[in-house]
């Protein structure tokens, strides 16, 4: 390493500095909250785990998206966790496996990929989110849904958007409804996923052309889609999703894309994306999908959401209480200092004669036991 170079940091890796540190908290804080006030308890998980225990917990997984190394004490490959939710799903089989369903769990913390998504450098992201283990019916899915949206409102977004999709559209319609042989299964959900009506067409989903102008608003979107369900093979999701919606209208503007497919390779019979304005790109999915069991050949039924908040703590003002800095002077009574700091002051204690309150950032001073307002 050069000597000019010893203070540059991997690429998509970064600091926050002390304003955006105290928006990254605020917005943990606040979304916590939310999360406990609907019976979500926190977990947390280690960074480190065996790459085979991440990656066979949940389908979808993607190994080669995780830093892995051997581990110098059991020779083992350990691997940076990507994603939580698969961590989340191993405390809810195992150390949590005799816990009443359903089971709510709560969490927060960074991840790391070994590359950034499409035009996003980043590799290290916050992830905080909601799991809500032992149910993924309909009721299950509009309380999450609800809650996504409600945790990014005190977390400071505005215009909130949810997108909503059904991941395993294409297995639930050619299984009786539309067949396809078995080999074309994968070219058709790719090209409903791209919304190229000629490749659909050359995979053998001509049948599947009407979902590509199934989408948009909600409320138009979805009668499209219950059109061309003239066989009914998709009724339960259509009424599923139509119940969603109306739980959270109102609290967020809603659409429909129903084969859309990125993002949600582990999710089953229903899945979202979620937006807000003044942020590029999505905050974050969710939807409903399976964890196996403690022994790995059951599975037990899961709903939940990841939200991944940099970009909007990145817009956010990180005041972090400057407004309310208190200097306290050489030789100041520390039990007033103490009561000062129990009303919501800030303090900065004066280590010499040369300490400037001003340059230190704060607003008022210590004298004669009052918070005197500093002139500038």
């Amino acid at each position: 390493m050069h000597e000019n170079d010893r203070d540059l940091l991997p690429e998509g890796l970064g600091d926050r500095l002390p304003q955006q540190a105290f928006a990254s908290q605020t917005v943990r804080r606040a979304a916590h909250d939310v999360l406990a006030s609907y019976g979500y308890a926190r977990v947390e998980t280690p960074v480190l785990e065996f790459e085979k225990a991440l990656a066979s917990r949940m389908a979808g997984v993607e190994v080669r998206r995780m830093f892995r190394f051997i581990d110098p004490a059991s020779l083992r490959l350990l691997a940076l966790r990507s994603d939580i939710t698969a961590q989340v799903a191993r405390i809810a089989a195992t150390g949590l496996s005799q816990a009443p369903r359903p089971l709510r769990l709560s969490y927060s913390g960074q991840v790391v990929t070994v590359k950034g998504d499409g035009l996003d450098p980043a590799r290290e992201r916050l992830q905080l989110g909601a799991e809500l283990i032992g149910a993924d019916s309909t009721q299950a899915a509009a309380e999450i849904v609800e809650l996504a949206i409600e945790t990014l409102h005190a977390a400071g977004a505005t215009g909130v958007s949810i997108d909503f999709t059904m991941p395993d559209l294409v297995d639930t319609l050619s299984a009786e409804a539309l067949p396809l042989p078995a080999a074309h299964i994968a070219a058709v959900r790719r090209m409903l996923d791209a919304k190229d009506a000629g490749g659909l067409v050359d995979a053998g989903g001509e049948a599947y052309l009407p979902l590509l102008y199934a989408v948009g608003p909600f409320d138009h979107a979805i009668e499209q889609l219950a059109a061309f369900d003239a066989s009914g093979a998709l009724a339960s999701r259509i009424a599923g999703l139509r119940t969603i919606a109306a739980r959270v209208a109102g609290k967020a503007r809603l659409t429909l894309d129903p084969s859309e497919r990125h993002g949600f390779e582990y999710q089953t019979w229903f899945g979202f994306t979620i937006y807000a304005d003044g942020v590029a790109g999505a905050m974050g999915r969710g939807g409903t999908y399976a964890i196996l069991g403690q022994s790995g050949r059951e599975t037990e039924p899961a709903t939940g959401f990841s939200l991944y908040p940099d970009p909007l703590i990145d817009t956010l003002p990180g005041t972090g209480g400057e407004e309310r800095r208190l200097f306290l002077p050489l030789g100041h009574d520390r039990t007033l200092a103490a009561r000062q700091r129990a009303v919501g002051w800030v303090t900065v204690s004066a280590l010499s004669e040369s300490d400037d309150p001003l340059s230190l950032g704060c607003s008022h001073r210590l004298e004669n036991g009052q918070a005197v307002p500093i002139l500038v």
